[in-house]
């Protein structure tokens, strides 16, 4: 039986240049635990610390105060194999195209499985399996230059180069900033199917429609703090909350309340437009008598 796993945040905090004039409180006592099986999204206004955040998620910052556990152990303990958990935590960073720098797509999805020290027939499986998971044909694109590819095959490039690792946890930095729609949806497709065949996901997006349609759990951050954490529904129905901090709801849950607003006979919890429109033609169902 496989272990359940999770990243639990305990009383986090982050605080840039401390004790000079220029220090800032970026996290302060932030407690969340992202679960095994998760679809996790972190949403805020610009600069309230959440990229700040997932850059503790994998241990590249480590925290002024608080712990960050990984399966139970701390990610930055004194006798914690520091680099063994890593390896297990993915994290792509906003615009990932700006770090590839190998010659060849190929070389350049390989450069992490080689630094874990596996074969090379193990390294050219991952290569393989890796660019099928992000939709790159391997025949066609391994021995090119990721510099001809065009902008959303160089960031499939870059996220292949970290599923390559196999990682549990796959945490994403505004994965479709900058992109065009056909390219954003290639990506959101992704990480869509491989949270369905089993990746736990943290992702970054100021797209509340794109969190209505994929997120299982909502963390909403407000100027450095945890501002609320629940199910997508549980968070879209605090339209007042998710105002106040400088947020929008899916354009689903906007339309409900409209809706609502004029008399219209919905709940006032839905965010989706698959919901929303089920619920608008069985209304028209029953008013029309088909």
């Amino acid at each position: 039986m496989r272990k359940a796993m999770s990243i639990e945040l305990r009383h986090l905090s982050h605080v840039y240049a401390p004790g000079t004039a220029f220090s800032s409180v970026a996290l302060n006592d932030i407690s969340l635990t992202v679960h095994d099986g998760d679809f996790l999204a972190l949403v805020g206004h610009t600069g309230c610390g959440k990229s700040t955040l997932v850059q503790h998620l994998n241990g590249l910052l480590k925290p002024t105060d608080g712990q960050v556990l990984v399966d139970g152990e701390d990610l930055n303990g004194d006798k914690v194999d520091r680099r063994k958990l890593r390896m297990r935590i993915g994290l792509v960073f906003q615009y990932p195209e700006y770090q590839l720098f190998e010659e060849t797509v190929a070389k350049d999805i390989a450069f992490g499985p080689k630094n874990m020290g596996l074969s090379a027939e193990e390294i050219d499986s991952r290569v393989r399996w890796a660019m099928e998971k992000v939709h790159l044909n391997y025949d066609k694109l391994a021995e090119k230059s990721p510099f001809e590819l065009s902008g959303g095959q160089m960031r499939r490039v870059a996220i292949a180069g970290v599923l390559a690792m196999q990682p549990d946890y796959l945490i994403l930095d505004e994965p479709t900033a900058g992109l065009d729609p056909h390219g954003r949806d290639r990506i959101l497709g992704i990480v869509k199917d491989l949270h369905e065949g089993g990746t736990t996901v943290v992702m970054v997006s100021h797209s509340m429609d794109d969190v209505a349609q994929l997120a299982t759990r909502v963390a909403v951050l407000s100027h450095g703090t945890l501002k609320a954490e629940g199910t997508p529904r549980e968070i879209f129905r605090q339209r007042e909350m998710m105002a106040e901090v400088g947020l929008g709801v899916p354009a689903a849950s906007s339309l409900c309340a409209a809706l609502r607003a004029r008399g219209v006979d919905l709940p006032d919890d839905l965010y989706t437009r698959e919901e929303l429109k089920d619920h608008l033609l069985r209304l028209w169902k029953e008013v029309s008598g088909c």
